[in-house]
């Protein structure tokens, strides 16, 4: 059996902040208890985790609309296609959108970069513009070796390549369309990418 690296952790004022919201939302919930299982606008979106993305607002949503997927880069990676799938199979979705956008993080580091990185420390690294560095050596773990960080160079190849893999994939619907943007964080449009 596998020992616990972390002790329990004590509530920090964020973790108060968001109980109090919760609470607040809770409050208020009304009818969405009867809120359906399955999206009623029956699309799904794959997208970035970037908090100033708000799929919600960009693509006009209530809750209970569509299924929104969001890892680090939107990449179309093996659990973000089981999600699709599972939201397509089960769930009934019949179009998929694939929304990377402009100033994205995963386009300031490489693989490498990452995994050196976390080798010699777990805590939060410091990037110059240029180059990422550790502020203090704690002591790490080679497991970022065994990762694929799915980082990119080239925007608009980004989402062509991942509209491409999910297309491809033996488990996708030839029926469900599956589109490619890239959202403008200084303008908030989605740019269709071909």
């Amino acid at each position: 059996m596998m020992a616990n690296r972390h002790s329990e952790p004590k509530p920090t004022k964020i973790y108060d902040e968001v109980m109090h919201a919760n609470h607040g939302y809770a409050e208020s919930f009304g009818d969405k208890a009867n809120l359906a299982l399955p999206p009623a606008r029956g699309f799904a979106i794959l997208t970035c985790m970037d908090a100033r993305l708000d799929p919600a607002k960009y693509a006009g949503l209530a809750e209970g609309d569509a299924h929104v997927i969001r890892n680090a880069g939107g990449r179309a990676s093996d659990d973000a296609i089981r999600s699709l799938v599972i939201s397509h199979k089960l769930l009934g979705t019949k179009e998929w959108f694939v929304i990377h956008h402009t100033d994205c993080g995963m386009e300031l580091f490489d693989g490498p970069t990452m995994a050196g990185l976390l080798e010699t420390s777990r805590a939060t690294a410091s990037f110059d513009g240029t180059s990422w560095t550790n502020p203090q050596s704690e002591g790490g773990s080679p497991d970022g070796w065994h990762v694929a960080w799915l980082t990119f160079k080239d925007l608009a190849q980004s989402v062509r390549d991942d509209v491409a893999r999910i297309r491809n994939h033996p488990l996708t619907p030839k029926d469900v369309p599956v589109w490619g943007f890239i959202y403008d964080v200084k303008s908030g449009q989605l740019l269709p990418v071909e």
